[in-house]
């Protein structure tokens, strides 16, 4: 396996030119901030960015913790790629990063400096320290465990384009905990009253008794407590409002929806 290195200061644009630097120099793999991302799929770790403070986010990305150091280690061992960047700050977090993950030493280090322009950086600084943006160069489909909660967006960016064959590269843009615009919390009643109004349209459910919520770092779970009406297939009806309701809320909070259980108390 060669291990490149990508090093540049926080806020630079690491993550976004990673996949155009992959393309370049042909690497499968890439570790960012405690990730193992390999073909455009996230295989393993936790992100730094899913951390509540700055320190947390730091040990994080250094895989500090035995069982993260040793869940990454084994997925690089299982897959293994030929080629694989690690990204870092310095030129001593990426040598730690590669130690603690028993690869083999750093081969070629290349520097946030020496592949964008002053103003491309400026750019990324103030996405970073203004808008409290950070790229995961992964799709927001392969994040969505992993960010249950947070305000995700893709960032398509074509590659390989040529008159025969053509591709996109996706990457997602969040916005930690950490960051200085803060955290968010939504109450449960938000969760009762967006499957309230999708049983509303439902011509088969009489009503909602009662939507109970937990929520944990990986998504919700719900429970609904529904009265429904004779004349329609229960069951049927009842995976459709699970379905909708599903699709509603994740759509409308970004959480990630574990469990949706659906308890027909009574007919009407």
């Amino acid at each position: 396996m060669k291990v490149y290195a990508l090093v540049g200061k926080s806020g630079t644009g690491k993550s976004f030119q990673a996949q155009n630097l992959c393309k370049e120099l042909n690497i499968e793999g890439i570790i960012d901030d405690g990730l193992f991302i390999y073909e455009n799929k996230v295989m393993a770790g936790i992100s730094a960015k899913r951390q509540s403070t700055k320190v947390g986010a730091v040990k994080t990305a250094l895989f500090t913790k035995e069982e993260h150091q040793k869940e990454v280690a084994e997925s690089i061992r299982r897959t293994p790629p030929q080629k694989l960047l690690v990204i870092g700050t310095s030129d001593e977090m990426v040598k730690r990063i590669a130690k603690r993950l028993a690869l083999p030493q750093i081969s070629e280090t290349v520097y946030i400096t020496d592949i964008t322009t002053e103003e491309e950086r400026a750019i990324a600084h103030k996405q970073r320290h203004e808008m409290g943006q950070h790229v995961i160069p992964a799709p927001v489909f392969q994040l969505k465990r992993q960010f249950s909660g947070y305000f995700m967006s893709p960032l398509r960016i074509f590659r390989g384009w040529s008159a025969n064959k053509g591709g996109f590269a996706e990457k997602s843009v969040v916005r930690p905990t950490y960051s200085y615009l803060g955290d968010y919390n939504l109450s449960d009643k938000v969760f009762s009253d967006i499957v309230e109004c999708v049983a509303a349209r439902m011509e088969s459910v009489d009503d909602i008794l009662r939507v109970m919520t937990i929520t944990a770092m990986e998504g919700v779970e719900l429970t609904a407590l529904v009265n429904m009406r004779y004349g329609f297939n229960i069951v049927a009806q009842a995976a459709a409002l699970q379905k909708e309701a599903t699709r509603q809320i994740e759509d409308m909070t970004a959480f990630n929806v574990n469990r949706f259980d659906i308890e027909v108390r009574g007919l009407k």
